[in-house]
């Protein structure tokens, strides 16, 4: 089970950003990512089952067996800092990711990426979509606008993407938060100015849950500004990661070490 590709690997890498994708997203989301940051850091794209090379596989549906899973994969590799990197669903599981590394390998991310997708601890109080009869289901995919229209027109590609998309809906809407203490590393958040489930203040919430610094940032566009902005958020991002890899140098490295690279 291949959990993370590296399209460019980097021998000479002193930091590694782990990317966490949407709900019915694969790696592919982050395509374009690896090719804009510079030499010192390597970009690894997470692939979760029921997509891309891993479209046979089962699709997780509730968020405990997918982090225990995904941990048992992390921690077997540890000779390079990392931060993460996570929109919507991803920013969850990047979350729950880091949470379970500090309990079980007392290590964590040292610098948490999250990206449109309301604080952890804040109830959700929209209706859970991921049973909704189809009619109903596929209007919530055009709600949220971030299922091509192309796709939506194809009904046989929609047969295909429902269960995952279904699976993944469901992951969020099950989630239960418990309490823990905050991480030690800082969190940047980012949202989108015309998003209509997040909002700033949802955002701001993450701050609670880290003792280190906190950042908002936030861009023109709907939930999915991860798109529309990405140039912005990529400069951004780069000279954050940047950043923490010229602090990093001088530091003994956090234990992480390189994943099996595969094609996408």
């Amino acid at each position: 089970m291949s959990w993370i590709t590296f399209p460019k690997p980097n021998p000479k890498a002193r930091i590694r950003l782990f990317c966490f994708p949407y709900a019915g997203g694969s790696s592919q989301i982050f395509r374009n990512w690896p090719s804009r940051f510079a030499s010192h850091a390597e970009v690894g794209l997470v692939q979760l089952p029921g997509r891309g090379s891993r479209i046979r596989e089962t699709a997780y549906t509730s968020l405990s067996p997918l982090i225990e899973d995904m941990a048992a994969a992390f921690g077997a590799y540890s000779d390079l800092p990392f931060a993460f990197f996570g929109h919507s669903m991803g920013s969850l599981i990047s979350f729950e990711l880091a949470r379970r590394l500090r309990r079980e390998r007392q290590q964590e991310p040292i610098h948490l990426f999250v990206s449109g997708r309301s604080a952890p601890q804040l109830p959700d109080e929209e209706p859970p979509a991921h049973n909704l009869p189809e009619p109903e289901f596929l209007e919530e995919l055009r709600r949220l606008n971030g299922t091509p229209k192309e796709a939506l027109a194809y009904p046989e590609l929609m047969q295909i993407l429902i269960p995952i998309l279904r699976a993944d809906f469901s992951v969020c809407e099950t989630y239960i938060y418990t309490e823990e203490p905050p991480l030690a590393c800082p969190i940047s958040a980012f949202g989108g100015t015309q998003d209509s489930d997040v909002s700033r203040e949802d955002m701001e919430a993450w701050r609670r849950q880290t003792r280190a610094s906190f950042t908002l940032r936030m861009f023109s566009g709907d939930h999915f500004f991860l798109h529309s902005a990405e140039e912005q958020l990529l400069t951004i991002l780069a000279e954050e990661i940047s950043h923490l890899a010229r602090k990093e140098s001088t530091a003994r490295p956090t234990r992480f070490a390189d994943f099996a690279a595969f094609d996408l």
